[in-house]
């Protein structure tokens, strides 16, 4: 009887462990089948990308144990905002944090859940400056489109997303400027009657060429008019 009950601890353990790394949906599919292969379109989503601003300067000047503690900080709140909004985290990579909405179950508000969410990160930030006494600075980059989701692989496989939305949205940010939201046209045009911007106007984007380009300042209220300076 300790035998099993053990056994069952264990199961549940891993099953919080597989949850943790993969949408519900996602995992329950690998876990009914032999091949951990997974591979989905979906035509609307909007993805995220968030960067630490001069980071690789800044660790350059900190121990290994303040780098790796510093990040843990800064992405646990992100962690909490994104269970906050709903929304799915995707992977870290490096300094950078990568979020999609609109999957792995589609709805239609998935813009406007990854522009509350980017408000809702430069805000945290400043909060985290207060508390901690950094000057830490992000830039964030979005997009929306199509893209193909699944996972791959037989060790430390993951969920990724792949596509031109995935790359637009990482030049959106990397493109972008210190303490400001770049999102691309399409964007803007679903978000502008909600939303406030500012007029980047068009820029060069690596393997893009010329892009329309807005900076999201925050959300309307009622009594504002069409939200663009």
């Amino acid at each position: 009887f300790k035998g099993k009950r053990e056994l069952q601890a264990e199961q549940q353990k891993s099953e919080r462990l597989l949850l943790n790394i993969l949408p519900s949906s996602i995992a329950e599919r690998l876990k009914q089948q032999d091949s951990t292969v997974v591979a989905d379109d979906f035509s609307k989503v909007t993805v995220l990308f968030a960067d630490i601003v001069g980071f690789t300067e800044m660790s350059a000047r900190m121990s290994s144990t303040e780098l790796v503690e510093l990040l843990n900080k800064v992405f646990s709140v992100f962690d909490t905002l994104v269970a906050t909004h709903n929304v799915e985290k995707i992977k870290t990579i490096g300094d950078a944090y990568m979020v999609v909405a609109g999957l792995p179950t589609p709805h239609s508000n998935h813009v406007e859940q990854i522009a509350d969410l980017a408000l809702d990160m430069l805000q945290s930030i400043c909060h985290f400056n207060e508390q901690n006494s950094y000057d830490l600075s992000i830039r964030i980059g979005i997009h929306t489109g199509p893209v193909i989701a699944g996972v791959i692989g037989i060790k430390k496989f993951a969920y990724d997303l792949w596509g031109d939305t995935v790359n637009t949205a990482s030049r959106m940010e990397s493109h972008g400027i210190a303490g400001q939201i770049q999102i691309s046209d399409n964007v803007h045009e679903i978000l502008k009657e909600k939303y406030i911007f500012i007029e980047r106007g068009p820029i060069q984007v690596k393997g893009k060429g010329e892009m329309m380009t807005y900076l999201l300042q925050g959300k309307q209220t009622k009594d504002k008019g069409n939200g663009s300076p």
